[in-house]
């Protein structure tokens, strides 16, 4: 979200930063402490098994998350009043939720059919494109904010993929049809490669030419991850390096505005 306000030469406000922090901070937890997970989950890993031993406070935490981030949201009359905004808290507290039990399964937005990547791709870009947009009073439909959204949902799409190839067994055992039970590893490692082809071919109006391989070097960087990327890898691999290229994204954005005209992944 910072590196969208970088390229309007906007300062992000602090405000609405920690109103997506807390927010993404209350879900992540809200998610890790479901019960009904961890009885699908085989073969815990360490960290799973860390979460699920410390269950309350992650549970306390996103209790003071979802509080602060309702606060913030409220509050702020550029936000509060637009009812867009809904349907993104919408598909992402029901994203992992039991909404449907069959049999003795329950089943949340997530369990859908090859949904769950398209969820994932579609909630982040528009809370790091489109809310950013909306607080600068910016049309959702002018043409660079479409780019920007493309770009972006194409980039976590690829980066989603990587957790569906980690998720494989697991998916498998509980019903749930993603790409890698569909189609295999390799051919969703296609997929999200040719994903982040797509999303390094739409350049936002006013990318300085100067700035091309330092604004690909997280291309590069979610290409690699999603190359080497085996269900048998380490929990950090995805967790941390998988995510981690997010950051590297920023990084990028940021290094490339110094002092010159923005150009923005």
């Amino acid at each position: 979200m910072w590196a969208t306000f970088l390229y309007w030469q906007v300062h992000i406000p602090l405000r609405l930063g920690a109103l997506i922090f807390t927010a993404t901070l209350f879900l992540y937890n809200l998610d890790s402490v479901l019960p009904y997970k961890h009885g699908q989950q085989p073969g815990l890993s360490k960290r799973k098994q860390w979460m699920r031993g410390h269950r309350r406070e992650l549970l306390l935490l996103a209790a003071v998350a979802g509080i602060v981030a309702a606060g913030l949201f409220l509050t702020d009359a550029r936000l509060s009043g637009t009812l867009f905004l809904a349907h993104l808290g919408g598909i992402s507290v029901l994203y992992s939720m039991p909404l449907v039990r069959q049999g003795r399964r329950w089943w949340a937005l997530r369990d859908l059919p090859l949904l769950k990547v398209f969820l994932i791709g579609y909630v982040w870009a528009a809370v790091t494109v489109w809310i950013p947009a909306l607080y600068l009073g910016r049309s959702l439909q002018e043409p660079v904010v479409l780019i920007l959204f493309a770009r972006r949902f194409l980039f976590i799409l690829a980066l989603a993929f990587v957790f569906d190839i980690r998720d494989y067994t697991k998916d498998r055992l509980t019903g749930t049809l993603t790409f890698p039970g569909a189609f295999g590893i390799q051919t969703t490692k296609i997929l999200a490669l040719t994903a982040l082809t797509t999303a390094a071919l739409l350049v936002p109006p006013g990318t300085p030419a100067g700035h091309d391989f330092v604004l690909a070097v997280p291309l590069l960087a979610a290409a690699a991850v999603i190359w080497f990327a085996e269900e048998s890898r380490p929990d950090y691999y995805f967790a941390l390096l998988t995510d981690g290229v997010m950051l590297v994204q920023f990084l990028a954005v940021w290094w490339a505005s110094r002092g010159t005209a923005v150009g923005l992944l």
